[in-house]
């Protein structure tokens, strides 16, 4: 049987050293699930290695989730415990580290589950999260954690452990741990994704459209909306990457000046229910008709927990330079899922996607932020100036510009 240990070390390391970038003295929150259990402890070892003064891990079981959801009261279902909310509060109010381990643990723990009960409880989702991220005080990153079920889900003709060793092999190769220095790799890609981040700012278009099969939307922007990708920094300078892998180039949209459909290229895996056939419309930045061919009543449910949840709050472009869209593969873990394809997210937007105080105050706010995939080859993305020219971004998902 193989032997993954040296592979699960170099992706705890990447993790720990680069993605978040963990300090000594640091208080360090570790979200992992049953199943991740041996990254999770490689993660712990390489943040007490840089001096973590505690590594705190909260296990999530999606099957302990599924006992709620099928024999709860479905009025509880909001409810979050107090002690879940200091948690993450006392986490930022100490400037620590927070790392996130990604991945479907088991694709059937919710099955029979109502679609419409799915949708109203996104623990571990905590809602202060978009808020804590504004803040800017933790230095925080979220990785995949393979597993032998999400490999069979992934897989499915494969024998298990075939299935297993292919997606350690997809994981490996997304995260460039087949780079004899893994961090140096990153930069290299983080250096072209942000020049292409600086270009889009620098232009300060007015709105950006992206038009295709089944999807054309126009984005309106704020005057201030600027671009990011890669890497960010606390309000204590402390340089992390939010996300291991990461290929897009975002921003923060206008909430009120959406309008048109999309309809989804990829399956959005929501609080463990598979959503697949999103079709939207927007009027005036509202999403006015949420659709879907199974379990629409998932995302409408989860859209409906507060007046910004049919509103946007991100706007992604993802080109073809990137190693998952290539892999043509879906993972049904919105993380690789959203770096191999342009997206866009309902709900909280990103404070420091605009650069003015003014603007800062008409960022949607929302306790949800639901990303989910409509870009393709066929999708072209324009950028519409404030004189009304149109302006190609990406064509076939090469840059333009």
């Amino acid at each position: 049987m193989r032997d993954y240990t040296e592979l699960t070390r170099r992706l705890a390391d990447l993790i720990v050293g680069y993605g978040a970038g963990v300090q000594p003295g640091q208080l360090v929150d570790v979200t992992s699930s049953t199943g991740k259990e041996e990254l999770t402890r490689e993660v712990t070892r390489a943040a007490y290695e840089r001096g973590a003064t505690y590594v705190d891990v909260l296990y999530w079981d999606p099957r302990l989730k599924r006992q709620r959801l099928l024999h709860g009261d479905p009025e509880t279902f909001g409810y979050i415990p107090p002690w879940l909310h200091a948690r993450i509060r006392h986490l930022s109010d100490e400037h620590g580290a927070r790392i996130s381990l990604s991945g479907p643990v088991e694709l059937d723990a919710f099955e029979g589950v109502p679609a419409d009960r799915m949708g109203t409880d996104a623990l571990p989702y905590l809602p202060e999260t978009s808020e804590i991220i504004g803040l800017r005080t933790t230095n925080w990153c979220v990785a995949p954690a393979p597993t032998r079920a999400w490999a069979v889900a992934v897989y499915p003709q494969a024998d298990p452990e075939e299935a297993y060793a292919r997606l350690w092999d997809a994981v490996a190769h997304i995260c460039r741990l087949d780079a004899d220095d893994p961090a140096e790799a990153w930069e290299a890609r983080f250096a072209e994704t942000t020049a292409s981040a600086a270009k889009l700012t620098a232009r300060r278009f007015d709105a950006i459209r992206v038009h295709g099969p089944g999807t054309d939307l126009t984005v309106g922007l704020l005057a201030s909306s600027r671009w990011h990708a890669g890497g960010q920094e606390t309000i204590d300078g402390l340089r992390h990457y939010p996300n291991i892998p990461s290929e897009e180039t975002f921003t923060t949209p206008n909430p009120l000046r959406v309008d048109g459909y999309v309809s989804a290229t990829m399956p959005l895996n929501l609080y463990g229910s598979i959503v697949n056939g999103i079709r939207i419309e927007f009027e005036q930045g509202r999403a006015v008709k949420i659709d879907a061919e199974d379990n629409a009543a998932t995302l409408r449910s989860a859209c409906t927990k507060d007046d910004g949840g049919t509103r946007l709050g991100e706007l992604a472009l993802v080109d073809r330079g990137g190693r998952i869209g290539p892999l043509e593969t879906i993972f049904f873990d919105t993380l690789l899922d959203e770096n191999a394809a342009s997206h866009i997210a309902l709900g909280a937007g990103y404070l420091h996607g605009v650069e003015s105080e003014a603007d800062r105050q008409r960022v949607n706010s929302s306790q949800i932020h639901i990303d989910f995939m409509i870009g393709s080859p066929a999708l072209d993305v324009d950028g519409i100036t404030r004189d009304g020219g149109v302006i190609p971004l990406l064509r076939k998902g090469s840059w333009q510009i």
